[in-house]
């Protein structure tokens, strides 16, 4: 074991967050600009939208909650702010334009909430949290891009919140692999569950049958 693992384990970080049902899906900013090399992506977002595909379609059975985020500046930039100071790209995020819609192969049906915001958190300034409240969710369960960033916030601020995080690790992508690796490892120790989509699910059905 590395010693920086054991210095966590030591000071009591990193114990098991159970999920605990009613679930609700949140899928962060997987947008055509996030799922594009040239413009937002690369890295491993690719290959984590294709991993939501089925655990889309699994909360879609289960009539689990289900809320998408956006990033949406005002056409005439009146809302830009810090975050567009750091990244001036994202001004280029309209509501009509091309990058800010979220990807064909995972877009929202009737009744799932679509999160329009201008900084990372889905819950900073929205009304998510009280839309999930709403809806009895306990666990929220967490894909999207990217990881060390707007799905970072999004779970701190869920955890905040007094929801259950569960980060899919296969389900969440960066364009760059260090960030997502080491995002990964702190969200588990300090703020929520991180495991692979197959091994939730499986911890779904097993609940199911058992009820």
């Amino acid at each position: 074991m590395h010693s920086e693992v054991e210095t966590y384990r030591r000071q009591g970080f990193g114990n098991t967050l159970q999920p605990r049902a009613p679930f609700g899906l949140l899928i962060v900013d997987f947008v055509n600009g996030f799922a594009d090399p040239a413009v937002f992506g690369g890295g491993n977002i690719a290959a984590a939208i294709g991993n939501t595909r089925p655990v889309l379609a699994a909360a879609r059975r289960r009539q689990w909650p289900v809320a998408h985020t956006r990033i949406v500046f005002a056409d005439d930039d009146a809302d830009s702010n810090i975050f567009a100071l750091k990244v001036p790209g994202m001004l280029t995020l309209k509501e009509r334009d091309h990058n800010s819609a979220i990807v064909d192969e995972l877009a929202p049906q009737s009744g799932e909430m679509v999160v329009r915001k201008t900084v990372p958190s889905a819950f900073f300034g929205t009304s998510l949290a009280a839309w999930l409240a709403q809806r009895g969710v306990q666990t929220l369960i967490v894909a999207g891009a990217v990881t060390s960033g707007c799905v970072r916030a999004s779970v701190v601020d869920a955890m905040q919140y007094g929801f259950r995080p569960v980060v899919l690790s296969d389900c969440v992508g960066d364009r760059a692999i260090a960030p997502h690796e080491a995002n990964l490892f702190d969200m588990e120790q300090k703020y929520a569950a991180v495991m692979e989509s197959c091994v939730l699910l499986d911890l779904v059905a097993g609940s199911e049958a058992a009820a």
